[in-house]
């Protein structure tokens, strides 16, 4: 049987090197200009600083620094050169004066075993940066002052306003940019004609709309899509279930109720969207680019958007999801009876 595999990585590094799941170097990583650049002056032998990349998931902050390391040490001393932790490894305060310290006080040479030079200093990558502890984070920084003289760090994350200032104060801060919606769609359809996948062009616009600038999103669907309607054209639809995403009539005919229905209907209605499995976050979100768009007052719209932040709150702390869109939905239906 045949294997269909996409690569979640496509998007970042070139045709030519289909055969891999990342890029290998620096200039197979597309569109973050500014990073590649200064990476580039990297290997040609300037000094690396400590980098802190951020931003949203699937754009390749990752892939990047992974590229950027295999060019500098080479396959031999990737290994004993870069150390790589990510959220799903202990990363507490012990570990960072234990295992971060002791690997970065060890000094390295400036040359690899085929001869090229390489830089005299290791690489310690953390993902996920902005899931570490402030105490954990305050011990790092000590760390990053003792040994700048044999490490440099790399943080990643998405959410910079969770790393400490310390932190951010003695590193190179890149903003990793959400793709555009014509990057993504040219980057699907060359993946569609590599698998020789039949598709839509509503399906690759519906993937690019629901991936939301994450590529890595919009492949996983294309993938799952792809598995589902084995020698059948993928369509909007299928992708739209597989995303999870709430039907626009759905959302349409719970926005008519809470401005012209009952609340009894109200009730009905946001009862039949939890028990069918949509999800409470998915629902808040398109509500929100619904009302956006509505005819309302500023002051309404404002009301209701505080109120969908406090409801996210809830949710994200494990408050039931019917309470939360019902309350949520009566104060849609109370601003719009001001109308």
């Amino acid at each position: 049987c045949k294997t269909f595999v996409l690569k979640p990585d496509f998007f970042f590094f070139s045709l030519s090197s289909m055969n891999s799941s990342r890029p290998k170097c620096v200039d197979e990583v597309a569109f973050q200009e500014e990073v590649v650049a200064v990476l580039k002056k990297s290997l040609e032998g300037a000094d690396l600083p400590n980098l802190l990349f951020y931003g949203p998931p699937g754009t390749g902050k990752t892939s990047t620094i992974l590229a950027a390391a295999r060019e500098l040490y080479g396959p031999e001393l990737y290994r004993q050169r870069v150390l790589e932790l990510n959220a799903s490894d202990e990363r507490g305060i012990q570990v960072v004066r234990d295992k971060v310290k002791n690997f970065a006080q060890l000094t390295v040479a400036g040359t690899r075993p085929d001869g090229k030079s390489c830089p005299p200093f290791k690489i310690i990558i953390l993902d996920e940066a902005d899931s570490m502890t402030a105490p954990a984070q305050a011990a790092l920084r000590r760390t990053m002052e003792k040994e700048s003289r044999t490490t440099r760090f790399c943080l990643i994350c998405n959410y910079i306003s969770r790393i400490i200032e310390p932190l951010t104060s003695r590193c190179s801060k890149f903003r990793f940019k959400p793709l555009a919606n014509q990057i993504q769609e040219e980057r699907l359809l060359e993946i569609c004609e590599k698998e020789n996948l039949k598709y839509t062009k509503e399906s690759i616009a519906a993937l690019v709309r629901v991936s939301e600038g994450d590529l890595r999103k919009a492949i996983t669907f294309l993938q799952s899509a792809a598995r589902l309607n084995v020698d059948k054209e993928i369509t909007d639809c299928a992708v739209i279930e597989i995303a999870g995403v709430v039907p626009d009539k759905m959302i349409d005919n719970l926005l008519q109720i809470c401005f012209r229905g009952t609340f009894e209907k109200l009730e009905v209605a946001v009862r039949n969207m939890v028990d069918e499995g949509y999800a409470a976050t998915q629902i808040l979100t398109q509500l929100h680019e619904c009302v956006i768009e509505q005819d309302l007052s500023d002051k309404q719209k404002s009301t209701i958007t505080e109120k969908m932040a406090v409801v996210c709150k809830c949710l994200s702390d494990g408050a039931d999801e019917y309470l939360q869109l019902l309350s949520l939905c009566s104060v849609i239906m109370q601003e719009a009876s001001h109308n």
